[in-house]
């Protein structure tokens, strides 16, 4: 069998004009059109991940969670929130109160994922110090080869 008659080569490889994501495909985070390259970008990206880690500390109703990812609007955090929601990752729950209030926590997975993104920042947070002289270093080098130019 060549590798043009391969089923999972062949489903790898979606239609660039295609507009709808083949469910069928295997995941691979590296192809195209996979499912789970849109969920990594939403879980990923800057206030996806912050109201994710966020949320690993708990439920949170609506306006807490903004004040909790400082500098997201508002507009930004409901539709960061809808998409986590969508992919699986995010419950969003009505509270019958009056007025009613809305309640945000993670899911089974969302907690899975939220665990992950929390150690890296972590981790990240932890190395701040090696992170801010190596970006001195970097700028320095940079403004040499600018002033040498």
């Amino acid at each position: 069998m060549t590798s043009t008659d391969s089923p999972s080569r062949a489903a790898q490889t979606p239609d660039p004009n295609a507009d709808v994501v083949d469910p069928t495909l295997e995941a691979d985070v590296f192809a195209r059109g996979c499912n789970s390259r849109a969920a990594l970008q939403n879980a990923t990206g800057r206030w996806g991940a912050l109201a994710l880690a966020a949320l690993n500390e708990g439920p949170y109703r609506f306006s807490a969670l903004r004040r909790r990812v400082d500098g997201v609007s508002e507009r930004m955090l409901s539709q960061t929130l809808q998409t986590l929601e969508r992919d699986g990752l995010v419950h969003r729950e009505v509270l019958e109160t009056i007025p009613p209030k809305v309640e945000y926590s993670l899911t089974e997975l969302g907690a899975d994922v939220a665990a992950k993104i929390t150690a890296l920042i972590e981790l990240l947070e932890s190395q701040v110090p090696k992170i801010v002289a190596s970006q001195a270093s970097y700028d320095a080098r940079n403004q040499l080869n600018l002033s040498e130019s």
